[in-house]
């Protein structure tokens, strides 16, 4: 199954994100993550070929092609590199594609951005 690889703004900067639908969370370096973090229970992950202890998560306004959403992200000093060597920036997870309705095209590597443009939501 291909990846799908965007680049988009976080935090008003210009970020490399991989758009994970076999993560249900979502992950940022901690340049792009915001100063406002919060205390979580922890847990162990692997991500970029290290473990890392997951501690807090913050909330970050990202923008994909002028489209604005907010994602809960847990902060890591690194992520890794794609195929090509360019450095992945945030990982977003399939909970908060669901929350946006994110749907990744892995042929195209295009992301459907229908309800987000539309901003409607079914809530249940």
């Amino acid at each position: 199954m291909a990846r799908t690889f965007k680049e988009i703004e976080i935090e008003g900067k210009k970020a490399y994100v991989l758009f994970d639908t076999g993560s249900m969370r979502s992950y940022v370096r901690n340049e792009f993550a915001s100063k406002v973090r919060r205390r979580i229970e922890p847990f162990y992950v692997g991500l970029g070929g290290r473990v890392y202890k997951i501690e807090e998560t913050c909330l970050i306004i990202c923008s994909i092609k002028g489209l604005k959403f907010d994602i809960e992200a847990h902060p890591v000093s690194d992520l890794g590199f794609d195929e090509r060597g360019r450095r992945i920036d945030a990982i977003i997870g399939a909970l908060a594609m669901e929350k946006w309705v994110l749907i990744p095209n892995p042929k195209t590597g295009e992301i459907d951005l229908t309800a987000l443009r539309k901003r409607e939501f079914t809530e249940f």
